[in-house]
């Protein structure tokens, strides 16, 4: 019952990570970034892609990065990630904004995403 509550709602996170275009292999996105985690055989995994996909292509700057979680141990343990589909939303400097697990709607992908473009770093 809370994985459902929880399942594909984007959360906003204590403490700050940041990753960065090197810890990728891909630049950023010039406003923003949805850095999903996913695995091979994860159906959520597919919807979230397309879903991230229309997101990318309906807002300008911003950029949809998909990590085989497995090909990236280090990276996922650095921001614990626990399941795939995981979605980062990232802002311009790479700062972890929000992040959800599961596969999210698009509405919350677009609020997260208007967070992420908003938030200056310090």
């Amino acid at each position: 019952m809370l994985k459902a509550w929880y399942d594909g709602r984007f959360r906003g996170k204590a403490q700050v990570d940041t990753v960065s275009a090197a810890d990728l292999g891909a630049e950023l996105g010039e406003r923003a970034t949805l850095l999903q985690f996913s695995s091979a055989f994860c159906a959520p995994c597919r919807a979230t892609r397309r879903t991230l996909a229309e997101v990318e292509g309906m807002v300008d700057g911003v950029r949809h990065i998909e990590l085989d979680a497995e090909a990236h141990l280090e990276l996922v343990r650095r921001l614990d990630i626990l399941r795939t589909p995981t979605t980062l939303v990232l802002d311009s400097t790479g700062a972890v904004v929000k992040r959800a697990s599961g596969a999210p709607r698009k509405p919350d992908v677009i609020a997260a995403l208007a967070i992420a473009i908003d938030h200056q770093p310090s």
